[in-house]
C-alpha cells in the first residue's frame, strides 16, 4: 500500500539522515542562496529547509501538508533561527505571494495529482526575478541499473513491479518544463545530477534503514515478506565488510519568474 504521509509511524521516516555535502555543492551551482528568503514546498522533515538555512539563506519557511512530519521537523531543528515549519498545500500553501526568492522542492511531485497547480503556486508566492528549483527523478532515473553504490537500481531488479510503479508516478524531463512554461517561468532547463543518500556503516545498518522503509515511499508497496526477501538480494549483491555509500540519480529543473530579465539584480544565478 502505498506511504501514509499522516501516520504516526512515519513520523520520522524524512527527518533520521544527514544531508550530503554534493547536494549543497550542486545547488550553489543554480544560485548563490546568500540573503535570500527560501520556501521549501514538501518539505518533510525540514532536512532540506535547514540546509538552505547553512548555506546562507535568510529565512526559509518549510510547508508540508503532514502535521507529523512537521511536528518531526520542528523537533529536529528546535533553536534553529530563522526557518519555521507550516501545515499547508503544494497548489495553495496559504503563505503570502511574491514573498520569497526561492521556491525550492524535492521528491515532491511524483506525489501531487495536479502537478500544474503546484507550478502556479510557485509563480505566485515568487518575487520577480525568483527561481524556482525543482528535484525529482524522471522514468530515465529510475531505469538505472543496480550497482554496489546505486542500491535503488537493485529494488527494481528484484521486484519489477515496483519498476511499473515508478514509471507512472514520475514525470518525464520535458513534461515538467513544459508544465513550469504553462506556469509563466521562463528560462527552464534541466539537468541530471547525482545526490549520495547514505554511507551506511555496513549491510547490518543498510538492512536496518531498508527495514524501516526510511525515507523511500517506494518500499511501502512491498509486504514485509517481499522486503526480506530484497533485503536478502541486496546482500548477494554486495561485498566485503567496509562503508556502503548510497547514490541517487536525480534531475533538477530551474526557471526564473520573469522571463524578460536577462540578469535580474539581488539574485546570483550560475
Amino acid at each position: 500500500m502505498p506511504i501514509d504521509f499522516h501516520a504516526e509511524r512515519n513520523r520520522t521516516s524524512y527527518a533520521s539522515r544527514d544531508v550530503s555535502p554534493d547536494w549543497a555543492e550542486t545547488i550553489r551551482t543554480l544560485i548563490d542562496p546568500d540573503g535570500l528568503d527560501v520556501a521549501d514546498i514538501g518539505c518533510g522533515g525540514g532536512l532540506y529547509a535547514a540546509e538552505w538555512k547553512r548555506l546562507g539563506a535568510a529565512t526559509v519557511v518549510g510547508v508540508d501538508f503532514s502535521a507529523q512530519m512537521l511536528g518531526a521537523a520542528r523537533e529536529r531543528h528546535r533553536g534553529f533561527s530563522g526557518i519555521r515549519f507550516v501545515e499547508g498545500d503544494a497548489g495553495a500553501t496559504g503563505l503570502p505571494g511574491a514573498s520569497v526568492d526561492v521556491v525550492f522542492s524535492r521528491a515532491l511531485i511524483h506525489h501531487l495529482g495536479d502537478r500544474d497547480a503546484c507550478f502556479r503556486e510557485a509563480r505566485r508566492l515568487l518575487r520577480p526575478h525568483g527561481l524556482v528549483i525543482l528535484q525529482n527523478r524522471t522514468p530515465e532515473d529510475v531505469a538505472l541499473p543496480g550497482a554496489p553504490d546505486h542500491l535503488r537500481g537493485y529494488f527494481f531488479e528484484r521486484c519489477p513491479r515496483l519498476l511499473a510503479i515508478e514509471g507512472a508516478r514520475r514525470p518525464r524531463a520535458e513534461t515538467v518544463v513544459a508544465g513550469l512554461r504553462a506556469a509563466g517561468f521562463g528560462g527552464v532547463r534541466s539537468r541530471s545530477a547525482w545526490e549520495t543518500r547514505q554511507v551506511h556503516a555496513g549491510f547490518a545498518a543498510l538492512a536496518a534503514d531498508l527495514r524501516g522503509r526510511t525515507g523511500r515511499s517506494i518500499l511501502h508497496a512491498l509486504s514485509d515478506a517481499e522486503l526480506e526477501d530484497l533485503i536478502g538480494f541486496i546482500g548477494t549483491r554486495l561485498s566485503g565488510e567496509g562503508p556502503l555509500t548510497e547514490r541517487d540519480r536525480w534531475t533538477l529543473w530551474w526557471g526564473r519568474a520573469d522571463s524578460e530579465a536577462a540578469d535580474p539584480a539581488g539574485l546570483t544565478l550560475a
